[in-house]
C-alpha cells in the first residue's frame, strides 16, 4: 500500500456506533472525500490533511463528513443544521470539537483545535 493510500485511510477513520469523535469536520461539497484531487491542490486542504494526521497521531479521533455521502451526520447535529439553514453553503466547513462548534466557514489550524481539545480535559 502506498504512503498516500495509508495517509488517506488514517485521515478518514470513522467512529464506532455510540461514540462521538473528538473532532468532527462537516465539509463543503468536494469532488472527492479529501478534496485533494484534480490538477491543482488547494493548500488549505493540504494543511487540513496534515492537521488531521497530527491529531490522530496524538490519539484523537477525527471524522469528516460530506453532505452527499453522510447526510445523517448533518441532520443529526442540530447546531450544524441551524448554521446550514441560516447561512447555506457559506457556513461550511463547520468544525466541531467535543460537541462544540469551534469554526464555521473555515478550517481552524492545529493549535486552535488542540487548544479546544486541551481545554476540555
Amino acid at each position: 500500500m502506498s504512503e498516500n493510500s495509508q495517509n488517506f485511510k488514517r485521515a478518514f477513520t470513522f467512529s464506532k456506533p455510540g461514540t462521538r469523535p473528538d473532532v468532527e469536520i462537516f465539509d463543503p461539497p468536494m469532488c472527492c472525500p479529501t478534496g485533494l484531487c484534480g490538477p491543482t491542490l488547494d493548500q488549505t486542504l493540504l494543511d487540513l490533511n496534515e492537521t488531521i494526521l497530527r491529531l490522530q497521531q496524538e490519539g484523537y479521533q477525527v471524522t469528516r463528513y460530506q453532505m452527499a455521502s453522510n447526510p445523517q451526520a448533518f441532520l443529526g447535529n442540530a447546531q450544524v443544521m441551524r448554521l446550514v439553514r441560516e447561512k447555506e453553503m457559506a457556513a461550511l466547513p463547520i468544525v466541531v470539537v467535543r460537541g462544540e462548534i469551534v469554526a464555521e466557514g473555515k478550517y481552524p489550524g492545529i493549535f486552535e483545535i488542540l487548544g479546544k481539545l486541551n481545554r476540555g480535559k
